[in-house]
């Protein structure tokens, strides 16, 4: 028994790791640059951030190497600031953008940057281990109009469902 719940284990986490097919991480990745705190702009609904607005995360490196994860969003049914403290660790290469993160102990998440401002790091989309985990963040509460289009256009282009899109800071481009 013990031996198929260890088996079940390492399913499920290995179900939560990887990159959804036809789609890439980010090569020349800087951890450096990509510390401090970003924006959602705009997100594919799961249910870990339901009823959450404003969503902001913060990374800061950690004394072992890994990263320190801290996002916060506000609850507007609830009237409160939600708050949950992480931990990230690269997946492999620590120059391309393939990174896992965990909220709970020993279970880690795919956190993937498939997309980057590389000169100003201003903005940058993120998905998880499938097409359902999907967001764009920027450095500002607010993007630009058009940027954001574009940014929604090259997802679309990618196989995600820009349809269900929640959009945090700005309507719809």
């Amino acid at each position: 028994m013990i031996k198929k719940l260890f088996l079940l284990s390492i399913l499920l986490l290995a179900g939560c790791m990887g990159i959804p097919q036809g789609v890439t991480v980010v090569d020349d990745f800087s951890l450096d640059r990509f510390l401090g705190t970003w924006y959602e702009v705009a997100r594919i609904d799961n249910s870990f951030e339901k009823n959450l607005g404003q969503v902001s995360a913060s990374y800061k490196l950690a004394e072992d190497g890994s990263v320190t994860v801290l996002n916060k969003g506000y609850d507007a049914q609830k009237r409160e600031l939600q708050t949950i403290e992480g931990r990230g660790v690269f997946v492999g290469d620590i120059h391309k953008g393939a990174l896992k993160v965990s909220f709970f102990g020993p279970f880690y998440a795919s956190y993937n940057v498939i997309a980057l401002d590389k000169s100003g790091y201003r903005w940058a989309m993120v998905c998880g281990r499938d097409k359902a985990f999907f967001w764009i963040l920027s450095r500002e509460p607010q993007m630009d109009p058009q940027l954001l289009k574009e940014l929604v256009f090259r997802a679309k282009s990618l196989g995600f469902d820009t349809e269900h899109l929640h959009y945090l800071y700005k309507k719809q481009p």
